[in-house]
């Protein structure tokens, strides 16, 4: 095949006549595929895989065409080898070719408030858009998730009015930052008319590689494709010379030529041009000089340029794969500019470097093996003098605006230590690592802090120190995880040292204040309460910072050590301050705090009012954080109480808040929040849509992976229902031992599934992770109550009455509410008292709180959870086998029945059938009692008979003195009794007591 190639995009070409291609018919094939699936709305990631110079930025450049003849927007971003170039550099080169195509209002449009986000990698949106809010100050990772949200909003949108092809070269170079997004774009556009086409060398990416981590996260996605370019056959390589060189090589040569490059289309088109050089005929002659490898014949190419050319090249080889004139004059002794131009147009001549894509200053080597074939024969001497020079003439080219370059003068002034010292090196690794920060590319920062700290080992400690051991904790957390969070907080423990002694206030609390997720995690102590508690005295008591470092110290308290009341006294001081300082947002802040702290220890109405405050200051305060967590907050404690209609509505204006917000704990909060809404209705698509949707956030979430796998068990999807447990247990496998969600999630989620299933499997572990979480002492209520509620359900699975006993009087106080985590709705905790006191053996107790979630589950429209109570309390019915019970257990059989099949909820069908068909081939029961009065009337009867009063009837039988007297009205009924004198009489008349 051979295929012409419109001069669209000035990128590298790797044979020796521009336009000349040959062969790669299958690769060319699966890229027009995956382009065309893009095209209709079906977006893809393609990794094109190969050997340096196989013939991938080609074989892109070819595709590339392809998609602008159909209207495609091509789009193209290079990585570069050596460290200097800024976070996100190939997206960054991608996004400004494509803004500076278009008008304010269009790129306003597109970007839409993520804007603001991209500003922060892109500064010139903000000249375009001067208007821009600055971005919400977010926890390291919610700031990153956001950025990238916002980048691929953004390229969607774009797509909308013409398909996007995004090609990203030489990604084993890439910055782990760009790396990430890839991945996340990848993972998000499957909806878009978006391709991502990347390419790398596979012999450079091995296990530890970033790339390999991102290969290895999306090969399971339906999107993504992998594609390998190999050596091109022996007929291609007789091809492409015939086409470019007009050489019909000889069977021998053809032999030796493709033995010898492998089918190398770079190699070969070296050797194409060389022949043409030295004037190889036809036949045995053409491979007499044929070179050992690639670099030999470029060698041999760069040997025909002049001494100034490739000292010029030799020079620019350093400085990068990309350079300009203004930085090469200062470099090239005795070389005005116009003589400069002409040794670099010698080099273009030759084909060694060609002009960087939109810029007429600016030049890149024509391929990375160029330029390390020029810079190979470098001493170590001589290189770090040129980087020395390099350094100083850049910082002096720079001038005022040497900030902007800081990663790359750090680049060059660290390879210049042993010559130019430590001093800039620090100063403007510092710089760089800080602008990484900004920028969310915490892995970058971290490498700047750490070169540093390095270069300053040794000295004594200084504001320099102190700045870079604060910027190296704030990269750490962001990239460590939260159990390996120790080393960060010594490194801010450290800056606070120093700002503590140098009396700078503000930096110590800045420290102190930083948000460090370990310090939520129950039961560590992680040393922030110690900074939080150190910096409180730095601070006037009743000052605004103090009230800020309360609120924080409230919400440390309550996780790390669980004191609850410790944690309110501080949060109240801390609403006061705000109060009296007429500070909203720390109101707002503090009052959702004391609202989460409230509904983790299952104070719901405490709970609801703080949150309700919160809510009402969202008027006055843009703090889409607080209001999304106060909103989440009521709807969880409203549809735990039974308001489904004021869940729905506080969940709906989360969520709208939330895919604004773009942060990622509060999104799937958001998305959680609704999926529990459409459970306790039954919707179950809407409900696993949502689900959909908060697992792509959040896929290892044990909240999220248990609810959804009650979700697939209740309609009988039980294969995928496995899937997800089996990510819980990887979940709880993978967290810590504690009293955390990792552990109360399986511990209910497990014996639930086997109430719904009647398969036992995993019981021991969901046994293990309750004892896990129960034996704590940090254990919140909300974790406890999911604990036991797990304990009492493998108590009734097992039949083991004394278990089923002692977890009913744990889990009595939580009767007319839901169970549930701090999102979600779990089971109704009367279904569950009702299975307990069946499983102990009392039977009308077990009756009295089936009916009390009946009651409860109609009043709210929970109609799943409904139907589960209808067929458990027939159960207890049918067990007790009192009169009448038989009548009402199939009504309530029927009812569950007529819900289950409209909810299509298979595993409850085939249960209620069971126990129909069970009623149906028995005999009828014959009543028991006289009248036919019930075993708890007559129990009730023969205490009237006693004498005793309603009430003291009511603490004998442990009932409520209103079910006594409605047991009283029933005997009177059912014997024609005007009067206790009456009643008596009967019960005497008819054996029922002792006339003894």
């Amino acid at each position: 095949m051979v295929e012409s190639q419109p001069s669209i995009n000035p990128t590298p070409v790797l044979s020796s006549l521009r336009g000349t291609f040959v062969g790669r018919q299958r690769e060319m094939a699966e890229l027009r595929d995956a382009l065309d699936s893009a095209v209709a709305g079906y977006g893809q990631s393609v990794m094109m895989a190969g050997e340096p110079g196989i013939g991938k930025t080609r074989t892109a450049q070819e595709l590339g065409s392809h998609a602008a003849a159909l209207g495609v927007k091509v789009l193209w971003g290079w990585c570069h080898e050596r460290e200097g170039a800024p976070p996100y550099w190939p997206w960054i080169q991608s996004m400004r070719s494509y803004i500076q195509e278009l008008d304010s209002a269009e790129l306003r449009s597109q970007m839409g408030p993520g804007a603001s986000d991209i500003a922060q990698i892109v500064p010139e949106l903000r000249q375009l858009l001067p208007d821009l809010e600055p971005s919400p100050n977010l926890e390291p990772e919610q700031a990153r998730f956001r950025l990238f949200d916002s980048i691929t909003t953004f390229l969607k949108n774009a797509a909308q009015s013409q398909p996007l092809l995004l090609v990203l070269d030489d990604l084993h170079w890439a910055d782990p930052s760009s790396l990430m997004l890839w991945e996340f774009v990848s993972k998000e556009i499957s909806n878009a008319r978006v391709m991502l086409l990347g390419t790398y060398r596979d012999v450079e990416v091995g296990r530890r590689h970033p790339l390999s981590q991102v290969l290895g996260s999306l090969i399971r996605e339906p999107s993504f494709r992998r594609v390998r370019l190999g050596g091109l056959s022996k007929q291609e390589v007789s091809r492409l010379v015939e086409l470019s060189a007009g050489v019909t090589l000889a069977e021998p040569s053809l032999d030796l030529i493709h033995s010898r490059t492998q089918g190398n289309p770079l190699f070969l088109s070296e050797l194409v041009r060389l022949s043409g050089e030295e004037s190889i005929g036809a036949g045995d002659s053409w491979t007499s000089a044929l070179p050992e490898g690639i670099k030999d014949i470029i060698g041999r190419r760069l040997d025909r340029l002049s001494v100034q050319c490739n000292d010029t090249l030799t020079v620019a080889s350093v400085i990068g794969r990309e350079f300009s004139l203004e930085q090469l004059k200062p470099l090239i002794d005795g070389l005005a500019e116009d003589a400069l131009l002409e040794v670099l147009e010698e080099a273009q001549s030759a084909r060694v470097i060609e002009e960087s894509p939109g810029s007429g200053d600016r030049f890149r080597f024509a391929h990375a093996l160029i330029q390390d074939t020029v810079g190979s024969e470098l001493t170590t001497a001589r290189r770090v003098r040129l980087h020395s020079r390099i350094a100083q003439a850049l910082e002096q080219l720079y001038g005022a605006n040497a900030e902007a370059h800081a990663a790359e003068l750090a680049h060059h002034f660290a390879e210049a230590e042993a010559v130019l010292g430590t001093e800039k090196l620090v100063r403007y690794s510092l710089m760089a690592g800080e602008q990484a920060l900004a920028a969310y590319a915490h892995e970058e920062a971290l490498v700047h802090f750490q070169r540093a700290l390095a270069a300053k080992e040794g000295q004594p400690m200084d504001a320099e120190t102190a700045a870079m051991l604060f910027g190296l904790g704030r990269a750490q957390v962001a990239t460590l995880d939260p159990l390996d969070h120790q080393e960060a907080l010594a490194n801010l423990a450290r800056a606070f040292d120093y700002y503590e002694e140098t009396k700078e206030v503000d930096r110590a609390v800045a420290v102190a204040q930083f948000p460090v997720q370990s310090s939520l995690s129950t039961g560590r102590d992680t040393g922030v309460m110690q900074l939080v508690t150190r910096a409180l005295t730095l601070v006037p008591i009743d000052s605004r910072e103090a009230g800020r470092l309360l609120c924080q110290y409230g919400n440390i308290l309550y996780y790390q050590t669980g004191d609850f009341e410790g944690a309110i006294e501080a949060l109240s001081q801390a609403l006061a301050i705000a109060r009296r300082e007429g500070d909203a947002t720390l109101e707002m802040r503090t009052l959702v705090a004391a609202g989460h702290a409230e509904a983790s220890h299952l104070h719901f109405q405490e709970s609801l009012e703080y949150d309700l405050q919160a809510i009402k200051l969202s008027g006055r305060v843009d703090d889409p954080f607080e209001e999304t967590h106060a909103r989440q907050e009521v709807a969880s404690v409203l549809h735990r109480t039974g308001d489904l209609e004021g869940a729905r509505r506080h969940a709906a204006a989360m969520l709208e808040v939330a895919e604004t917000l773009r942060h990622r704990t509060r999104l799937w909060q958001a998305l959680q929040a609704n999926t529990v809404v459409s459970f306790l209705e039954g919707d179950w698509q809407t409900a696993r849509s949502l689900s959909d949707r908060a697992l792509g956030v959040s896929p290892r979430n044990p909240n999220l992976l248990g609810f959804r796998a009650i979700i697939e068990y209740n309609i009988g999807n039980f294969e995928d229902g496995e899937t997800y447990i089996e990510r819980l247990m990887e979940a709880m496998q993978r967290s810590a031992p504690g009293p955390t969600f990792e552990y109360a999630y399986p511990a209910i989620v497990i014996p639930l599934v086997a109430q719904v299933t009647g398969f036992d499997n995993r019981l021991e572990h969901a046994e293990s992770a309750a004892q896990v979480v129960l034996s704590s002492p940090w254990v919140t209520p909300v974790l406890a109550s999911l604990a036991s509620a797990g304990l009492g359900l493998l108590a009734v699975t097992r039949g083991d009455a004394a278990a089923a006993e002692q977890q009913y009087g744990v889990l009595r106080p939580r009767q007319g509410t839901m169970l549930g985590g701090l999102l979600d709705s779990i089971i109704s905790a009367d279904r569950i008292l009702g299975l307990l006191a069946q499983t102990a053996g009392l039977l009308d107790s077990a009756i009295l709180h089936t009916q009390e979630a009946l009651a409860f589950c109609r009043k709210a429209g929970y109609r799943p959870e409904l139907a589960w109570t209808c067929c458990d309390c027939a159960d207890s019915l049918l067990q007790r086998k009192e009169s009448g019970d038989g009548a009402k257990a199939i009504l309530l059989l029927d009812e569950s029945l007529a819900i289950s099949q409209e909810l299509g909820m298979r595993p409850l069908m085939q249960r209620v059938n069971a126990l129909k068909e069970k009623i149906t081939s028995q005999p009828p029961a014959v009543a028991a009692y006289p009248a036919a009065l019930t075993r708890r009337e007559v129990e009730v009867l023969r205490l009237v008979a006693s004498g005793k009063t309603s009430a003291e009837i009511a603490a004998d039988l442990v009932l409520s003195r209103r079910t006594v007297e409605r047991h009283i009205t029933n005997i009177y009924s059912k014997t024609k009794a005007r009067s206790r004198a009456e009643a008596t009489a009967f019960a005497f008349n008819n054996g029922l007591v002792s006339s003894s």
